[in-house]
């Protein structure tokens, strides 16, 4: 299954050196774009310049990938978009991965259900029964020696 990226970069040899990464570790869909589209499916990988083009609020701020300089104030605000994935223009490139990895795992499929997200995907949940004749009404005590 091909899984799609948008790589939105000002600084076009770190973009290509992550597409080139990219394309050797899997099956991804690598697009490189000038303006990231959020209404298309997949992941978007974006630096700080893309990020403040983005329009507020994010549909899936799950799928963004933020890879900027460790300012405080922009990454208050990429915490006040709901982005959990925040990369360093200083991390190594399979931490990057990593954390691209992790957005394309909470990509939403369209074949997905609210069914299917939990823990257990059984749709009727049966309560157990206590019968009666099992219940004590006087309390018990452990004995120590």
């Amino acid at each position: 299954m091909m899984r799609t990226v948008q790589l939105a970069f000002d600084d076009t040899v770190y973009g290509a050196a992550l597409r080139e990464a990219l394309t050797h570790s899997g099956p991804w869909q690598v697009e490189l774009v000038g303006e990231p589209n959020p209404a298309e499916s997949g992941v978007l990988v974006l630096d700080e310049s893309a990020f403040e083009r983005l329009p507020l609020p994010l549909a899936h701020p799950e799928r963004v990938v933020l890879i900027t300089r460790q300012d405080p104030q922009l990454l208050a605000q990429a915490w006040d978009a709901g982005i959990v994935s925040v990369a360093s223009v200083n991390d190594s490139l399979p931490t990057v991965l990593l954390a691209i990895m992790a957005a394309a795992l909470r990509v939403v499929k369209p074949h997905d259900s609210d069914l299917n997200r939990g823990i257990s995907p059984s749709a009727v949940a049966v309560p157990a029964r206590i019968s009666a004749e099992n219940q004590t009404s006087r309390s018990r005590r452990c004995r120590t020696p």
